[in-house]
C-alpha cells in the first residue's frame, strides 16, 4: 500500500517539476565537484565555465568551431543512414547478401574509430572529408546493425500470410516489413546520433583546423578546463536537441505502437 502511494505521489508530479528537479541536482554536484581539492581545477564552477565559453567567443573561434563540428557530425550521419538503410535491408532478405557482409559489418564495428583514423588521413588527406568519412563509418555500423535486427525479426508469419494472399515482394516490404521494421529505423537513427557526437573527437583529430573536438584537445594542452568544460557541455547540449527532435519523430510516425507505463 505504502508503494502504491509513493507511486501515485511520484506520478503526480508534471514532467517539468522533474526536470527542474533534475536540472537543479545536477547544479548541486557541479558545485559540489568545484569546490572538491580533487576536483576543482577539472570542473570550474558555472560562473567560471560561462566566463570561459564568453571568452572563446571573444576570441572569435567558438562559431567557427560550432558551425565546423555541425556540418561535419550531420553530414557523416545523413550518409551513414542513407548507406545503412539498404544494405541493411539486402542482409535481412537475401541470405548471400548476410553472409557476405555480416562478418565485416561485425569485425570493423569492435574497433574503435580512433584505430583507423589515421588510414583514412592517409587515403583522404587532412580536413573535413576524413572527418565525414569517419563519422558515416561509425553512424553506419551502428545503423545497420539495428535496423538489420529489425527486418530480421518481422513475424515470418506475416510475411507467409501476404505470399499466400498474392503479394509480391515489393508489396510484402511496403505493406508488411516498412511498418514492421520503423520503430527499429527511428531507434537506429537515434543510436546514430548518440555515436556521430561520440565520434567527433576522433574524428576531429585528423588535422582539423577548427571543431568543437579539436578545441577540447587545444584547450587540454594548454590546461584552459573552463572553457574546455563550456565546449563539452555544448557537445552535449546538441546531442539532447537531437533526441528530443528524433523523440518527436517516434511519436508522431509510431503512435500506434503500444509501449509499457511505468
Amino acid at each position: 500500500m505504502d508503494n502504491e502511494k509513493k507511486t501515485s505521489l511520484a506520478s503526480r508530479i508534471p514532467p517539468k517539476v522533474w526536470l527542474l528537479i533534475s536540472f537543479a541536482t545536477a547544479i548541486v554536484v557541479w558545485y559540489i565537484l568545484s569546490i572538491l581539492p580533487a576536483t576543482d581545477r577539472g570542473f570550474p564552477n558555472v560562473v567560471v565555465t560561462t566566463q570561459g565559453l564568453l571568452t572563446m567567443i571573444e576570441r572569435g573561434v567558438f562559431w567557427t568551431d560550432l558551425s565546423s563540428s555541425l556540418i561535419s557530425v550531420f553530414a557523416g550521419y545523413a550518409l551513414g543512414f542513407v548507406i545503412a538503410l539498404p544494405v541493411a535491408i539486402l542482409m535481412a532478405w537475401y541470405m548471400p547478401v548476410r553472409n557476405i557482409l555480416e562478418p565485416w559489418i561485425q569485425f570493423i564495428r569492435n574497433i574503435p574509430p580512433l584505430a583507423y583514423v589515421p588510414l583514412i588521413v592517409i587515403c583522404a588527406g587532412v580536413g573535413r572529408r576524413p572527418q565525414i568519412i569517419v563519422i558515416t563509418i561509425a553512424c553506419f555500423l551502428i545503423m545497420c546493425v539495428t535496423i538489420y535486427q529489425g527486418v530480421i525479426n518481422v513475424d515470418e508469419t506475416l510475411i507467409k500470410a501476404a505470399r499466400v494472399l498474392g503479394a509480391t515482394d515489393r508489396d510484402i516490404f511496403v505493406r508488411v516489413i516498412a511498418p514492421a521494421t520503423l520503430p527499429f529505423i527511428l531507434t537506429a537513427v537515434r543510436l546514430g546520433a548518440s555515436v556521430a557526437l561520440t565520434t567527433l573527437i576522433a574524428a576531429e583529430s585528423t588535422g582539423a583546423q577548427a571543431g568543437l573536438g579539436m578545441r577540447i584537445r587545444s584547450l587540454n594542452n594548454t590546461f584552459e578546463s573552463a572553457p574546455m568544460l563550456a565546449y563539452v557541455i555544448i557537445i552535449g547540449i546538441i546531442g539532447i536537441t537531437m533526441e528530443t527532435v528524433i523523440k518527436y519523430l517516434e511519436r508522431k510516425l509510431t503512435g500506434w505502437q503500444e509501449k509499457r507505463e511505468i
